[in-house]
């Protein structure tokens, strides 16, 4: 959100800008899908397609464009530890594509309509092509979607509007601080809990949403998908082995819970006498979070964090 306000700021300065999005990304690669840097005409800069000497040499060459008044949209292969033209002068591993889109004025109703759906949390499908930036009827399942054949022929298509969830489930000092973090992580955070009154669950400024509920309706509060992401830290035994066998045969992009592994080993063995196999207990991230030795609430998030990014990135 903030980008795209940024981005609206200086269109309605009545700046000429370069738009810079990273499409395309292999191996170790600095900048990522969805990166993104705007270079505006005063040589205002806000964003990063991945640093380093690559960044900087993209930024002049933008610069020179502004300067000459030279609008065209074009693409930039980038090879790290490459050679020739397409070498970016960075020494790590991998190769990105860059896309550099100049805007003006008459892009303002995009940005507006983008800021829009992103304030309603609706759904939009951006897409970049040679010929220009805008919407399209067309629904993708991932965030992101690039088709490259050549430079005159090329799509990238971006998901606004989407973002992953993280369902916190217990809303004690561990799910407080678990919802700051991930708040600061662009994540939307929803957190739930059976208990009123609950001081840390109703000073709990970062959650999107925060509701007390009923464990045992648990599957009707929680989205499946490969956008959802949920941790269980209840503040019972009971409660945490009656959330994972409600939500163990749903489909999650994380689910986890929050324990010691004396505790952890217990419910294992028990819900395998219950009927759940040794299979989808191993699908389980228990106990959650990477091994750090936490142990204050802001550590045990920073554990947990680590891990969700690590399994949010992993086909990136």
């Amino acid at each position: 959100m903030k980008f795209w306000q940024q981005l609206l700021t200086q269109l309605q300065e009545d700046k000429k800008v370069y738009l810079l999005t990273v499409i395309q990304n292999a191996g170790s690669s600095p900048g990522r899908k969805g990166f993104k840097m705007l270079v505006a005409d005063d040589g205002f800069i806000y964003g990063s397609v991945g640093g380093g000497v690559m960044e900087f040499a993209l930024v002049e060459e933008v610069k020179i464009l502004l300067a000459q008044k030279i609008e065209k949209i074009f693409y930039k292969k980038q090879i790290h530890q490459g050679k020739g033209k397409d070498k970016s002068g960075m020494i790590c591993s991998g190769e990105q594509t860059v896309v550099f889109h100049p805007l003006n004025a008459s892009h303002l109703p995009l940005i507006h309509q983008l800021i829009h759906c992103l304030e309603n949390k609706q759904q939009l499908t951006l897409c970049f092509s040679p010929s220009d930036i805008d919407f399209t009827k067309d629904t993708i399942s991932e965030k992101y979607q690039a088709t490259i054949h050549s430079e005159e022929n090329w799509t990238f298509k971006e998901l606004i509007g989407f973002k992953e969830t993280i369902y916190i489930v217990g809303g004690g000092h561990v799910g407080l601080a678990v919802s700051q973090l991930f708040r600061q992580l662009d994540f939307y955070v929803v957190v739930f809990d059976n208990r009123e009154n609950l001081n840390t669950l109703e000073i709990n400024s970062f959650a999107h949403k925060k509701e007390v509920i009923d464990y045992h309706n648990i599957t009707n509060f929680i989205k499946e998908g490969n956008d959802s992401y949920v941790t269980i830290m209840t503040n019972k035994y009971t409660d945490d082995k009656l959330i994972l066998s409600k939500l163990i045969r749903n489909n999650y992009k994380f689910l986890g819970v929050l324990g010691s592994k004396a505790k952890l080993k217990t419910m294992w063995e028990v819900m395998q006498k219950e009927g759940f196999t040794i299979e989808e207990l191993n699908q389980v991230f228990a106990p959650i979070g990477i091994p750090i030795k936490s142990q204050t609430p802001e550590e045990i998030a920073v554990s947990i964090a680590a891990e969700i990014i690590q399994v949010k990135n992993k086909n990136f």
